[in-house]
């Protein structure tokens, strides 16, 4: 007779209990515990849902269609801003009004802000897009005109980038020197050029007419539009008037459609010519 193998009433119970444990650790495997999740709850995905992610796209764009208009109306309201000094200066006079150069002038000394001397200026819009030509301020412009001659020395210089004057005049001899750095000249309107009279076979008297108050003038290349320098402030009203009545007889009235006179901080005064 075999063997006859006798389970007992305990080890039937031993194996249930490990089988069963052993099926807990099986699910166990399948199933993840989150945080805040009670145990054995099985977590179907991570992250937002399709749909949420589509209303989330659909509220973010919503959000920047509100936000671009802000960021315009932001740009606009900084780009239109104006001192409340500036703001009650300019409500002090009519700018529809054409004042007479002298009456200009005058309103020009009460609408000045600036702690330094300002710079006259007068901006001309002309009929034709080609108006040049020079004048000789009979009172300067106010400010130390730095005036070079071009010779070998000083090309050596502007090859370095060193360029320590406001206007450089040169003989004809030495223009094909001075092509080597045109492209460094041209850009700051420093090239001499026979229209303005800075190539010469005089160059020392033409340099010292510039220091005495030779100005140039031409229209820009986009616009018939000529700005004019015509001195400081400190040269008082009587002096600038002469400046301002010798450029225009240089420009030529018929020339002229309209002028604008200001500052360097103040508004700008229409002006009869």
């Amino acid at each position: 007779m075999g063997k006859i193998r006798i389970k007992s009433f305990g080890d039937e119970q031993t194996e249930k209990a490990q089988k069963d444990e052993e099926k807990k650790r099986k699910e166990a495997k399948k199933t993840a515990k989150a945080p805040g999740m009670k145990g054995g709850e099985r977590v179907v995905s991570v992250g937002p849902s399709e749909e949420e992610l589509e209303a989330l796209g659909a509220k973010e764009e919503k959000q920047e269609t509100v936000e671009k208009p802000k960021q315009k109306e932001l740009k606009k309201e900084q780009k239109d801003f104006r001192s409340q000094k500036y703001q009650t200066i300019t409500k002090s006079f009519d700018k529809t009004k054409i004042y007479s150069i002298s009456e200009a002038l005058e309103l020009l000394t009460k609408l000045q802000r600036g702690k330094f001397d300002e710079t006259v200026e007068l901006h001309v819009n002309t009929n034709s897009p080609s108006v040049s030509g020079n004048v000789t301020l009979p009172n300067g412009t106010g400010k130390i005109t730095k005036v070079a001659i071009a010779n070998d020395a000083l090309i050596a210089e502007i090859e370095k980038g060193v360029i320590s004057f406001d206007i450089l005049v040169a003989e004809p001899a030495i223009m094909p020197k001075l092509a080597r750095v045109a492209k460094v000249l041209g850009p700051r309107g420093l090239m001499p050029n026979p229209k303005n009279g800075t190539i010469t076979e005089k160059p020392e008297e033409v340099a010292k007419k510039y220091e005495s108050g030779l100005v140039n003038f031409k229209t820009e290349t986009k616009a018939p539009i000529i700005h004019l320098t015509i001195g400081k402030m400190s040269l008082g009203a009587q002096k600038l008037s002469e400046n301002i009545e010798a450029l225009i007889s240089a420009v030529k009235k018929a020339n002229i459609l309209n002028a604008t006179l200001k500052s360097t901080m103040s508004p700008g005064i229409k002006v009869k010519i």
